[in-house]
């Protein structure tokens, strides 16, 4: 439905996570009965969890880790590991500067040119771990080093940028656009696009032959794009829009194209819903930057974070609270949902009494801004549970030395 703001402007409403419930149907199941895999491309994963190409989040180690968890873990090739031969020092670096000049040294640190033979050093570090190997690289540069991430034995490739499309229109004869169809038609591997959140841009990306897009313009946690751009649509309508988007695709084309919610997830019950409004799979960033193994020490960056003219995230500060195996497939020690989010996800769909991912997806939803408070005072004044609201996730406040503390939102924003 359209709503009026202005004389000659319409909106639609959308929704975010908090906003929607997914309504228990009539059946019940056993969660072990329950298959949330997914298919990527002729590849399988036991889990529908992608860890997000962010330098706080994935290296060549914990890519190895997550695969054997039964997820996939996406490298960004232009990112702290390939620019940095001892990358462990630049993120020590990254994880002592103050607030203040975070952002203007994180340009510096990440003007370091592109070192080529680190982007096949890196590929190879992962695959000699047995796992599926996915990397991220922007349309900009896909074709300067997709041949390079080829031969060094990529398996995925994502294709990744704040918003990207079918049809960018440039004027620069020496930067010629790059044509999304020829280049998936031309590289043996499935090719992931995105980010996007509405139905037309999606189609148009489904349309290229892409194997999976990404779900998501500004709602990570580390992102400011929203507030730079003023773009974005929350979730779970961009979610649903995208869902749509695949549906037309598929009456079009006969092809199955993977829709990957990426970002604004930060417990099982996110999680669920993005798979309950029409996700195969999610990506995430900040709920996997507080594991022990984490390459950012704690805290977690964006992509677009060190632009060079035109910064788009922030450097936030987590807790480092638990490992990795623990945060993905459990046990919870914490009762707030950031621990075994596959685990929430599993009983979710069990609960609801849906078999996979596909049944999943047409769960009955529902409009509830009232989930998240309906008889939680006690939670919500006594920060715990639900109203720790996810507590477990970003740094505790910091005494400023006169007993008051500091909301650590604030910290590196």
């Amino acid at each position: 439905m359209e709503i009026e703001i202005g004389r000659g402007k319409k909106a639609r409403r959308a929704y975010g996570f908090d906003d929607i419930a997914i309504v228990p149907s009539r059946r019940t199941r056993d969660p072990d009965d329950v298959d949330i895999s997914w298919k990527l491309g002729d590849y399988r994963f036991e889990l529908p969890l992608l860890a997000s190409a962010m330098d706080g989040v994935v290296s060549p180690t914990t890519a190895g880790l997550i695969g054997k968890l039964g997820g996939l873990a996406v490298l960004n090739l232009e990112g702290i590991f390939t620019r940095y031969e001892d990358a462990e020092e630049q993120l020590e670096r990254i994880s002592h500067l103050p607030k203040d000049s975070a952002t203007r040294e994180m340009q510096e640190i990440y003007q370091r040119p592109i070192i080529p033979e680190l982007i096949t050093q890196r590929i190879r570090e992962i695959k000699d771990q047995g796992v599926v190997v996915a990397c991220s690289l922007t349309p900009q540069r896909v074709r300067q080093y997709h041949e390079l991430a080829l031969e060094a034995g990529l398996d995925i490739l994502v294709i990744q940028g704040t918003v990207v499309s079918a049809e960018h229109v440039s004027n620069d004869e020496n930067r010629p656009p790059l044509n999304l169809k020829e280049f998936i038609r031309e590289v043996p591997l499935p090719v992931v696009v995105g980010g996007c959140a509405s139905y037309h841009t999606a189609l148009h990306l489904m349309r290229t032959g892409a194997a999976g897009v990404l779900v998501g313009v500004g709602p990570g946690a580390a992102c400011t794009t929203r507030g730079v751009l003023g773009i974005g649509v929350p979730q779970a309508t961009a979610i649903a829009d995208v869902a749509g988007a695949r549906s037309q695709n598929m009456l079009e084309t006969g092809e199955y194209c993977q829709v990957i919610a990426d970002g604004g997830m930060r417990n099982g019950g996110d999680v669920s819903k993005a798979i309950a409004c029409g996700a195969d799979a999610v990506m995430i960033g900040s709920p996997l930057a507080r594991a022990h193994e984490a390459p950012g020490r704690g805290y977690h960056w964006g992509m677009a974070t060190f632009h060079s003219t035109l910064p788009r995230g922030a450097r936030v500060r987590t807790v480092q609270n638990g490992s990795l195996e623990e945060i993905v497939t459990g046990p919870a020690h914490q009762n707030d949902g950031t621990f075994n989010l596959m685990g929430g996800l599993r009983t979710s769909m069990a609960t609801c009494g849906y078999k996979d991912i596909a049944e999943f997806n047409r769960a009955e939803l529902m409009i509830a801004p009232a989930l998240q408070t309906e008889g939680k005072q006690l939670q919500v004044a006594q920060g715990v549970g639900m109203g720790a609201r996810g507590s477990a996730t970003s740094a505790p406040k910091p005494s400023n030395g006169n007993g008051i503390h500091e909301d650590p939102a604030l910290q590196d924003a």
